[in-house]
């Protein structure tokens, strides 16, 4: 079928529309040509025909200059046709002024149309960041709150610090979001963009090669770890690269994507295996009542924190006699030259020259060396060493999710030969998952045994006779909803709170919550149900977008290889009841191999705003009057 030819009226039109879709300026561009078109054809009719301002004088005969002016103020408003006088100029002036109101109206609409164009364009967040040595966090999960608010506390003592958020979320609503959680950002400016951290056009709106470090979040929903990896991958090999190396930690849910994840971030990317995680401090918390406050006192930035400083001073001095080098921090290790960490390393282990000390402290700058001599040590109350063997445990687990399998594997490194673990759930999978494990650890020292029931009905709970359990580790349901998952959580405490009270003995429960906001509502079942949950990822996260050199002391302090921290009796160091400074109990703790960091007073174990009794890095001049009850918190291997 032939082609229609193509005229001149099919050309101006095509052209007319190109001009169009250039915007409002274009419109605008028009509209000011038919006014100019409109106001001239006026003038020219009244100087050619004669037209007379006032019919009795015959000298007021426009001219072309002031019937062109005419012609405007009346285009433009439409009150000056009342001042007319003559029929000619009444009519060529209400013409005008009929075509005059049209254009003023399309012009209005224009203007009108083009700002609200540039509002939402401008609501959507999608101006360049002009920033430097900023924290760039990519991605929107629950876990940005917890970090934001990490972060604030890390920057009180920085010059102008920024944070940059780049996620799909509107702008507006992050930025509402976030000012309800903190109606203050103190010295820090928070600045959001919309946009997907995928895209290297988005992704250049904030500048991440300018940022000092980046923190990518895992999306709540399947498969996130593709996610995670694109995002890093769209950094690394960014065609705009920066030349020095990028700061990067990032989130993974899966370890079978580890792997793929470091070869995309190189050594530029640090990743936290978030569910590993919760496992392994789930597995050692259990055992040992209060350990999960010790974890976030060194997590969190409101505190003491874990630091590195370089001490010349201290070179060729033993690790034994640097621990007692500062009063208002706490040594656990060494920092090698060629970047090996050392926590709590043999007690005859030199400093080196480019060697930095691993100091628990109030901030960077309160690490001090001590002036003038250490107090002595009082060897009168120091106990000598004994050997301890350990007794089979038995633990329960109520509940089964995706870290359960984790959990079980982690406990297996812990206990003594001849223990026992009782899993109570009602989940598909789970007698076969855990049947599954026992085959494949083939391990003597636990056994493994599954019930089936309803973790949130008494008398299910009753029948296992939960008093004679050493350790309950209580699980959400994470195939459920999370308020729902978290309500069955809530009910089994106050059952097992319950019970702890019937007895008269007090169990030791690490539980699980999906929505910190109901963290308050668990503590006031009782302050000894220590709470486990994704904030501690969050924790991670935002000490290592800090120091990325962190993650190496992590990776010792949470394996069950190496030295880890041990929450113990103080009667087995130093007799109780007696006043005693933390330099003796330094010394104690050395005689056995290890490094003391704080202690834990029982009398407070209930007590939130005490910390439940928990103390890191005390003054170590300091005396206290321990019970028999209390405990000291160590590094040591086992």
């Amino acid at each position: 079928m032939p082609h229609a030819p193509v005229t001149w009226r099919d050309h101006l039109r095509y052209r007319f529309e190109n001009t169009l879709s250039k915007g409002a300026i274009a419109i605008i561009g028009w509209l000011a040509l038919v006014s100019s078109v409109i106001v001239i054809l006026a003038a020219l009719v009244m100087a050619i025909f004669g037209i007379l301002k006032d019919p009795a004088d015959p000298a007021s005969e426009f001219g072309l200059v002031e019937g062109a002016w005419q012609g405007l103020m009346h285009a433009i408003d439409a009150g000056n046709l009342a001042g007319d006088s003559g029929w000619a100029l009444r009519i060529l002036m209400f013409v005008v002024t009929i075509a005059g109101i049209f254009l003023v109206s399309i012009l209005i609409g224009t203007i009108t149309s083009g700002l609200e164009a540039r509002l939402t364009e401008l609501r959507k967040g999608r101006s360049r960041v002009i920033e430097t040595h900023h924290t760039l966090i990519l991605g929107w999960s629950s876990k940005v709150y917890s970090i934001i608010g990490e972060l604030l506390i890390a920057n009180e003592n920085q010059k102008k610090p920024r944070i940059v958020i780049l996620s799909m979320r509107d702008k507006v609503e992050m930025e509402d979001d976030i000012r309800v959680k903190f109606p203050s950002t103190r010295n820090t400016q928070i600045i959001c963009r919309h946009g997907n951290p995928l895209d290297l056009d988005d992704l250049a709106v904030v500048d991440p090669h300018s940022a000092r470090s980046i923190v990518v979040l895992a999306p709540e929903e399947d498969n996130p770890d593709i996610y995670v990896i694109k995002s890093v991958l769209a950094i690394t090999n960014n065609p705009e690269r920066k030349s020095s190396p990028y700061h990067i930690v990032a989130e993974i849910r899966d370890a079978k994507n580890l792997e793929a994840a470091a070869l995309v971030g190189g050594d530029e990317a640090i990743y936290v295996q978030g569910e590993d995680l919760i496992a392994r401090v789930t597995a050692q918390t259990c055992r040992q009542s209060g350990l999960s406050v010790v974890y976030t006192e060194l997590l969190d930035f409101d505190g003491a924190e874990i630091y590195f400083k370089a001490e010349p001073a201290l070179t060729g001095k033993s690790y034994r006699e640097a621990i007692n080098s500062y009063e208002d921090s706490t040594l656990i290790g060494i920092m090698r030259a060629n970047g090996e960490a050392l926590i709590n390393p043999p007690m005859k282990t030199r400093l080196e020259n480019g060697d930095q000390i691993i100091a628990i402290s109030e901030d960077d700058d309160t690490i001090n060396l001590s002036r003038g001599a250490t107090p002595p040590v009082d060897r009168s109350v120091i106990l000598p060493p004994a050997k301890t063997e350990s007794a089979p445990e038995r633990t329960l687990i109520l509940g089964w999710n995706e870290k359960a399998e984790a959990i079980v594997r982690e406990l297996d490194n812990y206990v003594a030969p001849g223990s026992e673990l009782v899993v109570l759930c009602r989940r598909d999978g789970a007698r076969e998952g855990l049947l599954a494990l026992s085959k494949k650890l083939g391990s003597q020292r636990q056994r493994l045994r599954f019930a089936d029931g309803d973790i949130t009905d008494r008398a299910t709970l009753d029948a296992l006779n939960v008093p004679s359990f050493a350790h309950i580790i209580l699980l959400s349901y994470t195939q459920l909803p999370i308020q729902e998952a978290d309500a069955q959580t809530l009910i089994t405490l106050l059952h097992l709170r319950n019970i702890a009270e019937t007895s008269g003995k007090r169990l030791s429960i690490v539980s699980e919550m999906m929505d910190m906001r109901n963290r308050s509502l668990a503590q006031v079942a009782k302050a000894d149900d220590y709470i486990v949950s994704d904030k501690l990822v969050s924790l991670m996260l935002s000490q290592l977008s800090e120091n990325k050199h962190l993650d190496k002391v992590f990776r010792n302090l949470f394996s069950s290889e190496g030295s880890e921290i041990y929450i113990r009796p103080i009667k087995q160091y130093v007799r109780t009841n007696k006043d005693v400074d933390f330099y003796t109990l330094i010394e104690a703790a050395a005689l056995r191999g290890e490094t003391a960091i704080g202690y834990r007073l029982m009398a407070n174990a209930d007590d939130r705003e005490n910390g439940y009794g928990v103390r890191v890095n005390p003054r170590k001049s300091e005396k206290v009057r321990f019970g028999v009850d209390d405990q000291l918190i160590v590094l040591a291997e086992d």
